[in-house]
């Protein structure tokens, strides 16, 4: 589902704080003073982008936030909780662009604090506010799409390489029995859809805009699995919004590749695996839009083209469509930098 979280719908509490709650609690927690505040979207938590003028204690400056407020079932993981942020802050240190903690009044990364009417426990954490705008609301091009499928590929590189996420707890996602001794294992982000990716625009033209990623968000789907799930996953994003669904492919394979070069078995499952991920998502989606209907906007993004997307697939069939994809990643190899839309 092209805005957020793909794991089966679980028992819990999602946050409903009032943006005066919201602020109190950034002043009891961080001893940060609130300028204003406004909601953000989520899956199942809370989030408010918040603005602050310096601390309890004077201290001058505006600064920019996250608030982000877990539900109550991911709540009552905090090794978990902590094993993302702290993936996170590996990253930003690595030079990604991805958000850190502002610690508590106690210097911690997380608190675990009373944050409903009913006395409900959520952990609540503060996060760097990252600038930028999220794929989905821009038109994707050739280069945009080329960059995607890098980050994505880098990314999953760095966490699968960095000796702290090798020693931590991450959730096993390895469903694919039959492919385990052919596919390259990795850390994955699990969930790089066009709302989790922020962009800003590094050129002036209109007519073939060149962009960078600005900001990477929503580490909670981290997981063990294998390079080819994340492209996979990637790929079917960026087919959400397009013009184009079934040209998408090649151009993010093409970025893949240019950091963790898939193996011919890992080309082989990749239409299997977007496939997948499309069905997993809409009847995910479409599940928990029936247990959560004032969400139900939010949660069905995915499905106003996603089924249509996946039926195409089919229709037009696995050999035709890697064909295209591998046809279009292969152009890449006579083409530096990534070509625009019409070709080297």
């Amino acid at each position: 589902m092209s805005s957020g979280n793909d794991c089966p719908p679980q028992t819990f509490t999602k946050p409903a704080l009032s943006e005066k709650e919201a602020a109190e609690l950034v002043d009891r927690v961080f001893g940060l003073n609130v300028s204003w505040l406004r909601p953000l979207p989520s899956y199942d938590d809370q989030n408010f982008h918040v603005c602050v003028s310096g601390n309890s204690n004077g201290a001058e400056g505006a600064h920019e936030y996250v608030l982000k407020i877990t539900n109550t079932a991911d709540s009552q993981e905090p090794e978990l909780i902590q094993v993302q942020t702290q993936a996170m802050m590996f990253l930003s240190a690595e030079g990604f662009p991805s958000a850190t903690p502002y610690l508590t009044k106690d210097g911690s990364i997380m608190s675990l604090e009373s944050a409903d009417p009913g006395n409900k426990k959520h952990m609540v954490r503060l996060l760097s506010y990252l600038p930028g705008t999220p794929v989905a609301k821009i038109a994707t091009n050739a280069q945009l799409l080329y960059e995607v499928g890098k980050l994505a590929a880098s990314l999953d590189k760095a966490l699968t390489e960095c000796q702290l996420c090798q020693q931590t707890e991450v959730s096993d996602t390895s469903h694919l029995h039959c492919y385990q001794s052919v596919l390259m294992q990795s850390i994955n982000h699990g969930d790089l859809n066009d709302h989790n990716i922020l962009v800003d625009c590094s050129s002036a033209s209109l007519e073939n805009p060149q962009y960078r990623v600005s900001g990477i968000l929503d580490f909670s789907d981290m997981s063990y699995g294998y390079y080819v799930f994340e492209v996979a996953i990637a790929i079917m994003y960026m087919m959400i919004e397009s013009p184009d669904p079934l040209g998408v492919g090649g151009h993010v394979l093409a970025g893949f590749e240019s950091v963790v070069p898939l193996t011919a078995e890992e080309r082989g499952a990749l239409f299997l695996l977007v496939s997948g991920r499309f069905a997993q998502s809409l009847v995910i989606a479409a599940h928990t839009a029936l247990l959560y209907p004032e969400n139900e906007e939010y949660l069905m993004i995915t499905a106003k083209t996603g089924w249509k997307h996946l039926m195409t697939m089919f229709e037009m069939g696995q050999e035709a469509v890697e064909k295209k994809w591998f046809e279009t990643a292969q152009a890449y190899t006579h083409c530096t930098p990534a070509p625009s839309v019409g070709g080297c």
